[in-house]
């Protein structure tokens, strides 16, 4: 993408209505003023469903458009990406649907404790090297802070084609002793996905798809 069409984006994500882009100082250094509050912004108390690294926000607005009864918050620290899913859900009258320009390792500090009903991770960054590990977006310091933000019944999904990410947080559940509610090493190829899996694809994951690359998914509670 060219400087002046993210330039241009920017520009246009600042007169959105559904795009919240705070400072890490309004985060960090003192209570964001939309923690505990997210029904206040959504003018109802429904649940509030997140998509961490949403990208263009294709989960984000695939989601509100099938469930009009919760709210749905796709978080990225690329907004130039995201531009795509809030033009779509202000052109699409979507007022269930926010977009948060920030950083992920934030998130506890952006929503109060069990105020989230479920989070969404889809296709996510591996980091594959062993130093990139704390990048990893279901390692267990992540983990953690899912847990402060859920609430008791809340759940994580994780679809990627990786299936080094796969493992890895199959692995790390079972090593917590965390409860799997359901694990596909290949959503297309075997039965039984639920229907948002199967029927919502983004982008990056058509691409995966051609190239003949199995698509994960694993829902689980961190709780």
């Amino acid at each position: 993408m060219g400087s002046k069409n993210k330039l241009k984006r920017f520009k246009e994500n600042e007169t959105f209505s559904n795009v919240i882009q705070p400072t890490r100082e309004e985060i960090v250094e003192t209570t964001f003023l939309h923690k505990g509050n997210w029904h206040k912004h959504f003018g109802n108390t429904n649940p509030i469903v997140l998509e961490l690294g949403c990208g263009k926000g294709e989960y984000t607005v695939g989601l509100a458009q099938r469930d009009k009864n919760k709210n749905y918050i796709g978080i990225d620290i690329k907004g130039a990406r995201f531009w795509r899913g809030a033009k779509t859900a202000i052109e699409e009258n979507l007022s269930n649907v926010a977009f948060l320009r920030t950083q992920i390792e934030l998130i506890d500090k952006i929503f109060a404790p069990q105020e989230v009903s479920e989070i969404w991770i889809t296709f996510p960054d591996p980091q594959i090297k062993y130093k990139r590990t704390k990048h990893r977006m279901t390692n267990k310091e992540f983990l953690d802070k899912y847990k402060q933000i859920l609430k008791p019944e809340g759940t994580v999904n994780l679809k990627t084609d990786s299936e080094f990410m796969h493992g890895y947080t199959l692995g790390l559940l079972h090593g917590l002793d965390l409860e799997i509610l359901y694990a596909n090493h290949d959503v297309y190829k075997n039965a039984g996905s639920p229907d948002e899996v199967l029927k919502i694809q983004t982008f990056y994951e058509n691409q995966y798809l051609e190239k003949g690359k199995p698509i994960t998914y694993i829902k689980f509670r961190v709780i």
